[in-house]
């Protein structure tokens, strides 16, 4: 679940930068870790709902947009970086009951289309793989700034994202439905031209 999470980042940048202003050819952008949060919630049986984030992930973002069809993104995230504030749950979150992560150290996300709602909204296809099952998502993406940044004075672009995932489509089906199945994804992002 924290997976799709980190995915849902990556799809993010790309529809940003499908978003902003035109240009005359595809640029390409590096997502910055420092300004980057990959989080998920997921229902703990009923009772409250657990916050999580993954600490380590990268990926790029070409975008074109004067042809945002022709934009991309691709992200990779550390499984092994979930973080839920408890060490003996993020133990079990790295083990065969959930992510896996000595087998699967990796999800990834490839974006595979990019569809504008609105002026500065837009829908990110493309496909999650996480535990070595690929499937498709759609993610809700918000474009919220282009320019120089004043902090770090280079080219940046930032956006919003928000879905969700239902992990028992991955595989990952311990303690669901009691753990929930869908994921709510969260995901804040700047990326800085490569």
């Amino acid at each position: 679940m924290k997976k799709t999470l980190f995915a849902a980042a990556l799809f993010a940048t790309a529809a940003m930068g499908a978003l902003a202003p035109a240009s005359a050819a595809p640029v390409t952008y590096k997502i910055d870790p420092a300004h980057l949060s990959v989080a998920f919630i997921v229902n703990h049986v009923g009772f409250s709902n657990v916050i999580g984030r993954f600490n380590t992930a990268a990926g790029d973002v070409t975008f074109d947009k004067d042809a945002v069809e022709k934009s991309a993104v691709n992200v990779s995230i550390d499984t092994a970086s979930v973080d839920t504030n408890h060490a003996k749950r993020d133990d079990h979150l790295r083990s065969p009951d959930f992510f896996n992560a000595k087998e699967f150290p990796k999800l990834t996300f490839k974006s595979s289309k990019i569809e504008k709602t609105g002026a500065k909204t837009g829908k990110l296809y493309g496909d999650l793989t996480m535990l070595g099952v690929t499937k498709p998502v759609v993610l809700d993406v918000t474009f919220n700034n282009e320019g120089v940044s004043p902090a770090s004075k280079l080219e940046t672009v930032g956006f919003s994202a928000r879905g969700t995932v239902k992990r028992t489509d991955f595989g990952m089906k311990y303690g669901a439905p009691a753990i929930g199945d869908e994921i709510q994804l969260l995901i804040e992002a700047e990326a800085v031209k490569a």
